[in-house]
């Protein structure tokens, strides 16, 4: 199970290692349950710096998908400046945006004020 707290009424994820390309479906199906249970509050996921790999990277773009369908504001920080480029490249722009931050105290502040406006 992903680490996971509930911050300022924000959900807060921490994914810590690479998923690998066979992880990344059940990456995604744990983060969708959590996104689900404690919607519509928004979601910041924490990609720390050797989990910011392409499968991750992958199934954050998945869940990206998932919670515009839902309604839910996602966040995603992490410290790899090459991870937030790729989010901020492959992001789709159809969908709410994706926000992305390199510090997760900022994430979390961000969305908690969002989640008041």
């Amino acid at each position: 199970m992903l680490p996971h707290s509930f911050e300022q009424h924000v959900l807060v994820i921490r994914v810590s290692s690479d998923p690998g390309t066979e992880g990344t479906a059940d990456l995604v199906t744990e983060v969708d349950g959590l996104v689900r249970a404690y919607h519509p509050s928004p979601v910041v996921l924490v990609l720390d710096a050797r989990a910011a790999t392409g499968a991750a990277l992958s199934g954050v773009l998945r869940v990206h998908r998932t919670c515009s369908s839902l309604g839910v504001l996602l966040s995603v920080a992490t410290p790899s400046a090459r991870a937030r480029r790729v989010l901020e490249a492959d992001a789709d722009s159809r969908a709410t945006r994706l926000i992305i931050h390199a510090r997760a105290d900022t994430a979390v502040s961000t969305a908690a004020l969002a989640a008041c406006a």
